[in-house]
């Protein structure tokens, strides 16, 4: 007779939907979706292109994965729980492949998409509040296992991912610092140069956040000449290492010559105090700065500017380098050693042969100059006794060794070269101490790259064949990102105003606390969550799993109620929606 009254209809896997969807709703993206990518006429049901795309972002969050054939089953599997968050009915042809497919076709029009992250940067930065006046720019490569086609995105080059074998695509990303929001994407072809596309990504930026007064922070390859002019002739800044193009050996030497003569006195750089004020800040780096007059064309034009050189020591890499290079003096040392071992069948070199082998052994461990080589030669005379018609006679051997003495002096001085690098910069204040902090906080953007390429987006390997949609991928996930990173920089933010850090987010370690957990942490907590749609008297009704103090805790940083989880019940308060194939 119970049986009869009640009846299970239908068990679903919650979990992070409901915030995920929310964060993405939140940024106004399906807004702006429907406004600069119109929905198809002939498309059926209830979801505008931007609805979908918002369940198909909360699938790759949620899952870590962008197989476009994996969206509809999981569709399938979550369809209750995506009807009631949206409030439309959703069915999972709404996401069939060959939808998605469109949708990426669409989103590879580059035009638009710049029309589009420009419009979406303005309103994140409106509705979070968030400003700043650092960006950060770099580029990574994502590989393939498809085949190279001619003048298309896969390419053979340098690869970041430490496979050349394999073709590739490149991406370009700006980041806003501190809580490194991506700002703009650009996808070219693998085998493309990165010193070009760092003027094209900051005329990007400067379309959100407008010309005059920013700082763009990257790596040795924005250092090119051209580059900084139009980056200073824009009213801008800059902030970037040199590479050895910009900064020979030579010149190096001679900005430390007066370091190492005592002339020239050092600006030390210290760790942020540490919470314990017994305990003395920790040296991380020290320099000095000079200041140099520059002058470079820019579209035709002569651009003068004033470049400040910031010669810095920083002590960690100094300390990597000097174990560097100490690990590579002995493996020459045991190298040059091992040639004057005696083996059966080891052909045995006489001095000229022995003298080239060391010598090469020096310049493939680097350290030319560092070490001494001995050759000694030594001659015995081995008489044989007289043999038939052949008469006594005495025949010499020349038996050469070679030894490797380490010169001290020199290694001292090669040491104390290490660890040293020119920032050049034209921001007319930056000093010693904040150019330091600033560049160590090259992460961030770094940081994006591994959730890219890593579990939480796992845009590598590419299995799609079209450029288009292999771009408007990328573009997708880049969107993705910009999910995760609010929902980060949100629950931190509210986390730095509180003196109670967040515990229970790491598995095994209940006590554990953070104040700066990472969104997957986030997300990950509300595993388990299920959605019970029963039949009671012939009406629907649902059950929802009861949420835990944490998963409320998270709900309160993020800025939301428990309201977002249980909307899911009252959807089944009135009149069920058919949710059947048509």
């Amino acid at each position: 007779m119970l049986d009869e009254m009640i009846r299970l209809l239908n068990v679903e896997r919650v979990d992070d939907l409901p915030v995920v969807l929310a964060q993405v709703y939140q940024m106004q993206l399906p807004a702006l979706l429907d406004q600069f990518y119109p929905t198809h006429g002939h498309w059926k049901g209830d979801l505008s292109l931007g609805d979908v795309v918002a369940v198909w972002l909360t699938f790759i969050v949620s899952e870590g994965d962008h197989c476009l054939s994996h969206v509809q089953p999981w569709v399938e599997a979550h369809r209750d729980t995506l009807t009631a968050c949206l409030g439309k009915p959703v069915r999972p042809l709404d996401l069939s492949d060959d939808r998605l497919a469109d949708i990426l076709d669409r989103l590879a029009d580059a035009a638009t998409w710049a029309e589009l992250e420009t419009a979406l940067n303005g309103t994140v930065l409106r509705v979070y509040e968030v400003d700043g006046d650092r960006v950060r720019l770099d580029s990574t490569s994502a590989k393939t296992y498809a085949g190279v086609s001619e003048g298309g995105l896969f390419q053979f080059g340098h690869s970041k991912d430490h496979r050349p074998d394999l073709p590739q695509v490149k991406i370009s990303l700006s980041a806003l610092d501190t809580l490194g929001l991506p700002l703009t994407t650009t996808v070219v072809s693998g085998n493309g140069a990165d010193d070009p596309l760092y003027v094209p990504e900051i005329q990007r930026v400067q379309a959100t956040l407008g010309a005059g007064g920013k700082t763009y922070i990257g790596d040795c390859k924005m250092g090119a000449l051209a580059t900084r002019a139009w980056i200073a002739q824009s009213g801008d800044y800059y902030l970037c290492p040199l590479g050895g193009k910009q900064m020979p050996e030579d010149t190096l030497d001679a900005l430390l010559a007066p370091v190492f003569s005592g002339a020239q006195p050092l600006e030390p750089v210290y760790d942020p105090a540490p919470a314990d004020p017994t305990v003395p800040p920790t040296l991380i780096a020290e320099g000095y700065v000079l200041t140099v007059d520059l002058a470079a064309t820019v579209e035709g034009q002569s651009v003068p500017w004033r470049e400040r050189h910031l010669v810095v020591r920083s002590v960690a890499q100094a300390a990597r380098q000097t174990q560097a290079l100490d690990a590579r003096l002995q493996q020459a040392v045991a190298d040059i050693d091992r040639l004057n071992e005696r083996k059966q069948g080891k052909k045995i070199l006489e001095a000229p042969a022995l003298t080239a082998a060391a010598e090469q052994m020096l310049a493939e461990q680097r350290v030319v100059g560092l070490i001494h080589l001995n050759l000694e030669t030594t001659t015995q005379a081995i008489p044989q006794r007289r043999s038939g018609a052949r008469p006594a006679t005495c025949w010499v051997r020349h038996q050469s060794t070679i030894r490797a003495r380490i010169d001290p002096l020199a290694v001292a001085a090669a040491q104390q070269r290490l660890g040293w690098r020119v920032y050049a910069t034209n921001h007319a204040t930056l000093t010693v101490e904040t150019a330091v902090h600033a560049y160590r906080g090259q992460y961030l953007i770094e940081r994006s790259f591994g959730r890219l390429k890593g579990r939480a987006l796992a845009i590598t390997p590419l299995f799609l064949q079209t450029d288009a949609r292999v771009a408007g991928l990328i573009r997708l996930l880049s969107l993705a990102l910009r999910v995760l990173v609010l929902v980060e920089f949100v629950a931190r933010r509210c986390l730095a105003t509180t003196p109670e850090p967040i515990a229970g987010l790491y598995p095994g370690q209940p006590t554990r606390a953070t104040a700066s957990p990472t969104a997957e942490l986030l997300l990950r907590a509300f595993r388990g969550i299920s959605l019970s749609v029963v039949a009671i008297a012939s009406q629907v009704r649902a059950l929802l799993s009861p949420l835990s103090a944490l998963q409320h805790r998270i709900l309160t940083l993020l800025g939301w109620s428990a309201e977002i989880y249980e909307r899911l019940m009252a959807h089944f308060l009135k009149p069920a929606l058919v949710l059947s194939e048509p």
